[in-house]
């Protein structure tokens, strides 16, 4: 038997929660009936990439969907959709997955990479404000782990100066704000079908929107230049072929009616750690944004206080079979991305974030409730030992 860091035995040997969780009968059934008809591409004659993108606008409450590749394209293609690129500014926040920037350059835009809250970690919209420019032209939220961002203050400040809002939902299956669904609250928003997120075929997205002529833009994105009922050959726009498979879209179709049975168990026990915490001392759950009427919970993150050694949390953690992730650097110090133009505000709370803030991963939380009183445990156990 493996030992704890600190000798003796670890808190936890019994595995976690598998990613993702076994197939049910609904997708067998219908993976096996695509199998069948042959018809495996989204361009020859099957529904079911239609019927998915079809349940996730009306999920998001707007009229469209188009499903792609994955949600990285459809950033880029929601910005190509509303005229975004060469030129153009479009504000991410700090504390995110770098596809959020590398969306925008791949648009030919620049990325403003701006702070967010210091307590909830989304976007800021002072962050935003200061960060506005003439050549600004949209604003990127993100969905951060499963809460919704400030997105009333956020659209009021793009309505006030004529931006577009595509929101990165890739992490919020489910997820809604004062009761409104995310993705439909901006011009745009993107899902994510990608390994770890809450619905999956292994990759893919999704982009939703409310206006005829941004939908009919985006589609084209997605299917190499072509019109919405068009000629086959004919191509009056510049596309790519970003498209889902019918195999994709069969896994992920029968998922929505288990999406919400499946965020109740997360949140239930994500409920549970928050309270065992409160006999731990240094550590805490990052709280929900103001606004949060349902939190998908993709991941739970944590903040520990600022004389906790992190990365001796992490492996003293992992040995007590209760393994955390060190989540997101601050997109500002990716060399990569400012050696392509982005360009990097001050962002105190997203660089004290990567210093303080663990995450526990989806797959944990889809265990029982009181399967929370071992990460609480083992907490407790390590974190005197991580003080420096």
């Amino acid at each position: 038997m493996t030992l704890a860091v600190h000798g003796g035995i670890p808190v936890r040997s019994t595995p976690w929660p598998a990613w993702p969780p076994p197939l049910d009968p609904a997708q067998r059934e219908l993976v096996a009936k695509v199998l069948d008809s042959g018809l495996w591409g989204a361009t020859q004659g099957g529904s079911v990439v239609a019927d998915l993108a079809a349940a996730f606008a009306r999920r998001s409450g707007v009229r469209y969907g188009v499903a792609c590749g994955n949600a990285t394209l459809g950033l880029f293609a929601a910005l190509r959709g509303l005229g975004i690129g060469r030129g153009d500014e479009v504000i991410v926040p700090a504390y995110t997955f770098v596809a959020s920037a590398t969306a925008v350059l791949l648009a030919g835009a620049t990325p403003v990479i701006a702070d967010v809250d210091p307590a909830d970690l989304h976007l800021s919209p002072q962050a935003v404000r200061d960060a506005l420019t003439a050549r600004t032209a949209a604003i990127m939220p993100v969905h951060l782990a499963g809460s919704p961002a400030a997105m009333d203050p956020l659209n009021d400040l793009a309505a006030r100066h004529g931006l577009a809002v595509v929101e990165d939902a890739a992490q919020a299956h489910g997820t809604t704000y004062r009761d409104r669904p995310v993705g439909g609250l901006g011009d745009a928003g993107v899902y994510s079908f990608q390994s770890s997120k809450a619905m999956t075929a292994g990759e893919g997205g999704l982009i939703v929107c409310r206006d005829e002529a941004v939908h009919e833009r985006v589609w084209s994105a997605c299917n190499v230049g072509r019109a919405p009922g068009g000629a086959w050959y004919g191509h009056p726009s510049v596309g790519w072929n970003l498209r889902l498979t019918e195999l994709q879209a069969a896994l992920l179709l029968p998922w929505l009616d288990r999406l919400d049975g499946e965020i109740d168990r997360r949140n239930a026990f994500c409920a549970a750690l928050e309270r065992d915490l409160a006999a731990v001392p240094g550590v805490r759950a990052v709280p929900r944004p103001e606004g949060t009427t349902r939190d998908s919970r993709h991941l739970l993150m944590l903040r520990v206080e600022a004389d906790v050694d992190r990365e001796f949390l992490l492996a003293a953690m992992a040995a007590e079979g209760v393994p955390l992730d060190a989540g997101y650097p601050p997109l500002g110090t990716m060399a990569a991305l400012t050696a392509e133009g982005a360009r990097a505000e001050p962002c105190p709370a997203a660089e004290e974030a990567a210093r303080t803030v663990v995450w526990i991963r989806q797959a944990m939380l889809m265990d029982a409730p009181d399967a929370a009183a071992d990460v609480a445990e083992a907490l407790a156990k390590v974190i005197t030992g991580a003080r420096v």
